[in-house]
């Protein structure tokens, strides 16, 4: 019983503390979702984020629950930390399902959909820095191109005109001379944006999945502690029954 009692006081702070961490990994997600919802036609793709933070939000009094069972017992409070519990771990377990099954999923639409805006894309070699969605991405996460700079050249071959430069937003900030000029490819973005938008979709996923699954095992354990502690205290009112 002692053994149990610290358990669950340990795992009633950890929760309480975790809180935290998970409402970051729901907030990152439903974030991810919005500033790139243009290459995302789905809306429930934010789910698991939705789910995270309802998780986070259900952590904190869980936590506080579970120090307070561990210092003064209460069958009310007992069964309320059980049925939280059950809750959590069945909010976690969805949330990081849908993640890991989300990622892989978003990641084979990205590439489709980042070749379509660039091949879509009217430019010109002028000094409009253009407002396009292509050219808000390129300039948020410092990229060109869906792989390179050459994927604009190759965008430009079915057309009559071969403009020898990329947009403006291919450009690297410190370089504020820069027109697009291929005569000057140091003073473009070396990376594509499929990389940089596939490595920002795996750490917000990966890292809910992750979160919700480290969380899922405490919850078990103080679960747990908490039937070990409710068993060493039976039911003495039914006892006449």
């Amino acid at each position: 019983r002692y053994f149990a009692q610290s358990l669950l006081r340990f795992l009633g702070f950890l929760l309480w503390s975790t809180s935290a961490a998970q409402a970051f990994g729901g907030v990152s997600v439903i974030l991810m979702f919005k500033n790139y919802r243009y290459l995302f036609q789905e809306s429930y793709l934010s789910l698991p984020g939705w789910l995270a933070l309802a998780t986070a939000l259900i952590l904190l009094p869980t936590g506080v629950l579970a120090i307070s069972i561990s210092v003064k017992r209460s069958r009310k409070q007992q069964g309320t930390l059980m049925y939280l519990l059950l809750l959590l771990l069945c909010l976690q377990i969805s949330s990081a399902a849908l993640a890991r099954f989300y990622c892989i999923r978003t990641a084979s639409q990205l590439e489709s959909a980042m070749s379509y805006l660039v091949h879509q894309h009217n430019w010109t070699c002028s000094q409009d820095p253009g407002n396009s969605t292509v050219d808000v991405i390129q300039r948020k996460l410092q990229c060109c191109g869906v792989h390179n700079y050459t994927d604009w050249l190759k965008a430009s071959s079915s057309s009559w005109c071969h403009p020898a430069c990329v947009p403006e937003s291919c450009c690297k900030e410190r370089h504020s001379h820069c027109r697009g000029d291929l005569g000057h490819v140091e003073q473009l973005s070396e990376q594509g944006c499929l990389k940089k938008l596939e490595d920002r979709l795996h750490f917000a996923m990966l890292y809910v999945f992750w979160c919700c699954t480290v969380l899922s095992l405490l919850e078990i354990l103080a679960g747990i502690s908490n039937g070990i502690l409710m068993r060493q205290q039976p039911f003495h009112d039914f006892n006449i029954l």
